[in-house]
C-alpha cells in the first residue's frame, strides 16, 4: 500500500499504533502492522471524530481504520490515509505501556520480550529470521534434498560432550534406585535415560544412507552454563547430510550455501537490512555484499597454524598444532584473507568421533566455515564409513557403544563415503543483522536462570 498510487481507493488497514502527534484540529496516527518497517500515517480530522474518540487512540493501542489513500503533503511517506473511521480494538494505557517513543536498550527490551517484537528492531530481526528459514528449505528443496524430521528427545550425545538436558518422568524427590544407589532408569518414561537432542546428525546420516540427500532444520539443546552474548540453551541447527559426497564436495556446498543465504537476504530483506545497517552496524552491507561476491579461502589446519605462527602477533591462546582454534585465531585468519575461510584436515583428538580418519593417522577430514564478526559459521566433516575404524575411534574415546548400535550398524550394511554439515542458525541470524548478542536474534532466549516468556 505505501508504494500505491491508486490514489482516491478506499482502503482498511489494521495495526498497532507507533506514534501520535497533531493539534487540536488534526491528530496524525503512525500505524504499523508488523508486515513490513514502515508505517503508514493515518490523518484524523478532530472536528469530525471529536476530541474524546481520539483519545483511546496512543502509542501500543490497535486499531482498525478505513478512510482514502491520497498523496502525502509531509515528508517521509508518499502516501498517506484520510482517515473516516477508527475502531479501537485493544488500548494501551499511556501511563504503564513501556514502548513509549523513545531510545530503549536492548538489555531492557529483553525482559519484555513479550513486547519487543513491535519495535522497529526486533521487528526487523524477526522479518529476516523468517526470510533465512524459507530460504534454507527453498535452497535444499532446489537442489534435490528432502527434509528429514530428526527426533529431539534421544537416548544418544551426538557431541559426546555430555552437556545435556535430561528428560524424566520419574518423582525426583523419591526415584527409584538400583541396588547400588544410583538411579533406576529402567523404571523411567524410555526405560532409559534420555536427553533433549544436541544434534539431529546422526539420525540425519541414516537419512542420507536410504535418501541421498537430506537435511534436518530443527531445535537443539546444551545444557551449558555458559552465560556469554554468544550462548544459548536452546538454539536452531540446519544439518544437511549426503551420500557419495566427499570433503571438497562438502565444503562447495557449504560455500554455495551461505552465498545462496546472502543473496537471498540482500534481495527480499532491504528495507530491514538498511535499517539495521543505519542504527547498529554501518558495515553490515558492505560485509554481505562483499562476501556475497568472494570466493572463500581454503586451506588446511596445518597451514592455519603456520600463517598464525608467521603473523608475529601475540595471541592470548598460543597458537600451536593440536590446539583447538580461538576466536581470536579465526578472527585473524579471516582478517588474513580478507574474506571467509574454509579450514581442513584437523587434528583427530580435537575432533569428533564419526569424522573421517586421514592416512596419516593424526588428522580428521573436517572442515570449519570461518567468517568475518561471527567466527565460525559451519562445522563439519566427511563422516567415517569404515566399521572397524569408527568402532575403534568410539572406543578409544570412551564413549557408550551400546547406545550408539545403530549408528554402527549402517557401517555393516551397505555403507558409503558421505559428508554433511551443520550451520547454526542463529550464527547465521547474528551475522545477516549485525546484531551482537545471541539473546536479540531469537523471540525468547534460554539462557542459565531464565526461561521467561
Amino acid at each position: 500500500m505505501l508504494r500505491s498510487t491508486d490514489f482516491g481507493k478506499e482502503v482498511c488497514v489494521k495495526g498497532w499504533v507507533r506514534t501520535k502527534r497533531g493539534n487540536k484540529n488534526v491528530a496524525f496516527i503512525a500505524l504499523n502492522d508488523g508486515s513490513i518497517i514502515h508505517n503508514i500515517q493515518l490523518v484524523a480530522d478532530v472536528a469530525v471524530f471529536g476530541e474524546e474518540a481520539l483519545k483511546p487512540v496512543t502509542t501500543g493501542a490497535c486499531i482498525a481504520a478505513t478512510g482514502t489513500l491520497v498523496k502525502s503533503q509531509g515528508q517521509g511517506q508518499t502516501v498517506e490515509i484520510q482517515a473516516k473511521t477508527i475502531e479501537v480494538y485493544g488500548t494501551a494505557d499511556a501511563e504503564t505501556f513501556p514502548l513509549q517513543k523513545k531510545g530503549h536498550t536492548l538489555e531492557f527490551l529483553r525482559e519484555i520480550a513479550h513486547l519487543r517484537p513491535r519495535t522497529n528492531t526486533f521487528g526487523a530481526v524477526l522479518r529476516i529470521r523468517h526470510h533465512m528459514a524459507y530460504a534454507v528449505h527453498k535452497f535444499f528443496n532446489d537442489k534435490g534434498f528432502f527434509c528429514l524430521h530428526s527426533p529431539i528427545i534421544t537416548g544418544s550425545d551426538a557431541e559426546g560432550a555430555g552437556e545435556m538436558f535430561r528428560v524424566t518422568t520419574l518423582d525426583m524427590k523419591n526415584p527409584p534406585k538400583n541396588p547400588d544407589g544410583s538411579i533406576n532408569y529402567k523404571e523411567d518414561f524410555f526405560g532409559k535415560e534420555s536427553n533433549l537432542t544436541v544434534s539431529g546428525q546422526l539420525e540425519a546420516e541414516l537419512g542420507a544412507l536410504a535418501l541421498g540427500l537430506v537435511y534436518t532444520f530443527g531445535p537443539t539443546f546444551r545444557a551449558e552454563n555458559s552465560n556469554t552474548p554468544r550462548h544459548l540453551a536452546e538454539f536452531w541447527m540446519i544439518e544437511p547430510e549426503m551420500a557419495f559426497y566427499d570433503i571438497k564436495d562438502n565444503m562447495d556446498l557449504a560455500e554455495e550455501m551461505l552465498k545462496y543465504l546472502i543473496r537471498y537476504a540482500l534481495e527480499h530483506c532491504k528495507d530491514d537490512l538498511e535499517f539495521l545497517n543505519n542504527m547498529y552496524d554501518k558495515e553490515l552491507l558492505n560485509r554481505l555484499n562483499s562476501i556475497a561476491a568472494s570466493s572463500f579461502q581454503r586451506l588446511t589446519y596445518t597451514e592455519a597454524i603456520e600463517v598464525l605462527k608467521a603473523s608475529g602477533k601475540k595471541f592470548e591462546f598460543k597458537a600451536e598444532w593440536g590446539v583447538d582454534l580461538q576466536k581470536e585465531h579465526e578472527n585473524h585468519l579471516v582478517d588474513h584473507f580478507k574474506k571467509p575461510v574454509i579450514l581442513t584436515d584437523y587434528p583427530k583428538g580435537i575432533k569428533a568421533f564419526y569424522m573421517k580418519q586421514n592416512e596419516d593417522g593424526k588428522t580428521v577430514r573436517a572442515m570449519d566455515v570461518l567468517f568475518p564478526y561471527v567466527g565460525e559459521m559451519i562445522g563439519g566433516s566427511q563422516r567415517e564409513e569404515n566399521y572397524d575404524k569408527l568402532h575403534a575411534r568410539i572406543k578409544e574415546m570412551g564413549l557408550h557403544e551400546e547406545s550408539l548400535w545403530w549408528y554402527l550398524e549402517t557401517r555393516k550394511f551397505g555403507t558409503c563415503p558421505h559428508s554433511g554439515f551443520g550451520l547454526g542458525f542463529e550464527r547465521l541470524i547474528l551475522f545477516m543483522t549485525g546484531m551482537t548478542n545471541v539473546r536479540d536474534i531469537i523471540p525468547f532466549p534460554r539462557t542459565p536462570k531464565n526461561a521467561e516468556f
